[in-house]
């Protein structure tokens, strides 16, 4: 790790300061958190491979209800839980 020292006015280390206080965080976590969503934005490139290495949907019309019959999807059939 390489220490790296800065000057910052009175008010920008009371905010420092606070944010740190607030969150139960040392001074050091805060500042890292700061440059690093700062220097690395959380933003998605349209243009990554990523997103269009396959289809993230199904064309078919058909919509799952995954999230409410997951045991159906997941065990093939219907499973009532409420007998476990």
């Amino acid at each position: 790790m390489k220490l790296v020292q800065a000057k910052i006015p009175e008010a920008e280390y009371l905010l420092l300061r606070k944010r740190a206080t607030d969150e139960h965080k040392t001074l050091q976590e805060v500042i890292r958190e700061a440059l690093k969503s700062h220097l690395l934005p959380d933003i998605v490139d349209v243009k990554d491979p990523l997103f269009k290495a396959f289809p993230m949907t199904r064309s078919t019309g058909r919509k799952e209800k995954t999230s409410v019959d997951h045991d159906g999807v997941i065990y093939g059939g219907k499973r009532d839980i409420r007998r476990h």
